[in-house]
């Protein structure tokens, strides 16, 4: 089912980065749409939460597994009902986190499935506690673990609300019933995780390897720059390859070759960044394109693959200035 998206907006400093893409890429650069439960426009109300009744789930009960849940049985509760089906031992989601998960949505009375990632392969990323998903998902999730099951019942206001959802079938008066499983939650202090890689070029920068969630350190020689973009692991995750079409979660840091000054840090906006790779200036498409998901990843952007003569206004960048970036890839949206 597809829906408006429910990425919030790119920070301000990436925006500059997307500014300045390739005109011919235009159409790519537009971030597409995620199918994962959107928000009423309207002010949710703070609801009371109890632990019941949820429909049984019948089949696929383990963690991963696509559920298959039974039609609700008799009339739901008024309230938002919520239970643990699996206990997770995993970090626990805080509010503004990037929560990670898989989920199957279906109406209570009809048990009819109107939505679900499992079939698609692929989790579901979006923020959490922040108004960017229904406010039963905000209300129930934040503080569940990583690795938990959790089974929901959602009252209609506090789903899409009167106006319903008419795409997916789901009417105003409609009770809500999910199935998520908890894979993975973001937030600031998050890092790049996997195995330290030798940085041996004494001709390119040295990034810190320190996984805290604090900015690393990133030391440019007092060398010429490369001519040609370099994109090479600090730390290297396990995950997927990035595509050059993929929206991917970040933390990063940017410098200047000339000076190693920072110009760009999400480490100090203290929001993480999120991006399309069709978006960004080539260099970083280039640097990033065929890295795994969970790496740490040093590039090097020259000029003609950065901002050129046209850098951003009010920025720290010259013309034809060499660009430096450690950049963890934290997750695919």
């Amino acid at each position: 089912m597809r829906r408006r998206s429910l990425l919030l907006a790119v920070p301000a400093g990436l925006l500059t980065l997307a500014g300045c893409g390739d005109d011919d890429k235009s159409d790519k650069s537009k971030v597409k749409d995620k199918d994962s439960p959107s928000p009423s426009n309207s002010t949710p109300p703070k609801a009371k939460v109890v632990d019941g009744p949820v429909p049984d789930v019948t089949k696929g009960t383990k963690f991963g597994e696509k559920p298959t849940v039974a039609k609700g049985s008799g009339k739901p509760s008024s309230d938002l009902a919520v239970k643990t089906l699996i206990a997770g031992k995993g970090v626990e989601v805080a509010k503004g986190d990037y929560l990670q998960a898989h989920y199957l949505g279906q109406i209570w009375d009809s048990a009819k499935v109107f939505d679900n990632s499992y079939d698609r392969k692929a989790p579901t990323i979006f923020p959490i506690g922040v108004g960017q998903v229904i406010p039963g998902w905000d209300q129930s999730l934040v503080g569940k673990k990583v690795d938990s099951r959790v089974e929901l019942a959602i009252p209609p206001e506090l789903g899409y609300g009167k106006q319903g959802n008419k795409q997916a079938g789901i009417k105003g008066t409609d009770t809500l019933v999910f199935v998520v499983d908890i894979v993975n939650t973001y937030s600031t202090k998050s890092s790049a995780k996997g195995k330290e890689v030798a940085q041996d070029n004494m001709d390119l920068p040295k990034v810190g390897t320190n996984t805290d969630g604090k900015a690393p350190k990133v030391d440019v020689p007092k060398k010429d720059a490369p001519k040609k973009v370099v994109g090479s692991y600090v730390i290297e995750g396990d995950g997927d390859e990035v595509k050059a079409s993929d929206t991917l979660l970040c933390q990063y840091r940017g410098v200047l070759w000339a000076d190693g000054k920072d110009f760009d840090s999400s480490y100090k906006s203290g929001q993480l960044a999120q991006f399309s790779l069709a978006q960004v200036i080539p260099g970083w498409r280039e640097g990033l394109t065929g890295k795994k998901v969970g790496s740490r990843v040093l590039v090097v952007v020259p000029p003609k693959q950065g901002y050129g003569d046209k850098p951003p206004q009010g920025s720290s960048i010259k013309k034809d200035s060499t660009l430096v970036f450690s950049v963890d890839i934290l997750a695919k949206m």
